[in-house]
């Protein structure tokens, strides 16, 4: 399948979620509200767990953290002279930024809410930023090592962190209380769509002559 088209599926199951959660659908809302409180009883009891979750999500797998590694990604390109390449990732990185942001302010999604919270978080619920952008950075990073050969153990070894890293960043804001499961999901479509569509556009014959 190509990118176009996981673009597309991608795409299309973003928006449905996206729908189910304006609309207040209750299946999805007791799924949600199962998950969290079956995870935030497992955080509370367990502090050792929850520590080591909010540095992950605080340092590790923290948005910043990713665009970090977008910044460095960028320069590296830069100065390797494959500087439509370099700006391309930096573009999808903010359009993914942006697209999260807007999607939160027009969906409004509350936040879980805890008498005995865990963690804290701002701004609205849906989409994950995290996850979000963890799966963009993740994405467009195994692509561009993709792109210029990697393979063998590294590429393994690679796609092993970067997937871990997507999942990870996720799980944590369910686990501290912050996020609903289809939040985190959503993320993950959102971002994992952005990144196929960037690159089924990168390969596109509009920007081949400026290679």
């Amino acid at each position: 399948m190509t990118p176009a088209r996981v673009g597309a599926v991608l795409g299309a199951a973003s928006l449905i979620l996206l729908a189910l959660v304006a609309a207040k659908w209750g299946p999805l809302l007791s799924l949600d509200r199962t998950v969290s409180v079956d995870l935030h009883r497992w955080a509370v009891s367990e502090p050792g767990l929850t520590h080591a979750n909010r540095i992950l999500t605080d340092w590790v797998w923290d948005p910043w953290t990713m665009r970090l590694l977008t910044a460095v990604a960028f320069f590296v390109l830069w100065f390797r002279r494959e500087r439509l390449l370099a700006c391309w990732v930096a573009l999808t990185s903010l359009v993914g930024a942006l697209v999260s942001q807007g999607v939160k302010a027009a969906v409004g999604r509350e936040r879980p809410s805890w008498p005995d919270p865990v963690d804290s978080a701002h701004f609205a619920a849906f989409p994950s930023g995290h996850a979000m952008t963890a799966t963009v950075t993740v994405g467009m990073l195994l692509w561009l090592l993709r792109r210029h050969g990697v393979s063998g153990p590294l590429w393994r070894v690679a796609l092993v962190v970067g997937v871990v890293s997507a999942l990870g960043a996720g799980f944590t804001r369910v686990w501290l209380g912050v996020h609903w499961s289809s939040d985190v999901v959503a993320g993950w479509l959102f971002g994992a769509c952005l990144v196929a569509l960037s690159v089924a556009t990168y390969g596109g014959r509009a920007l081949s002559r400026w290679r």
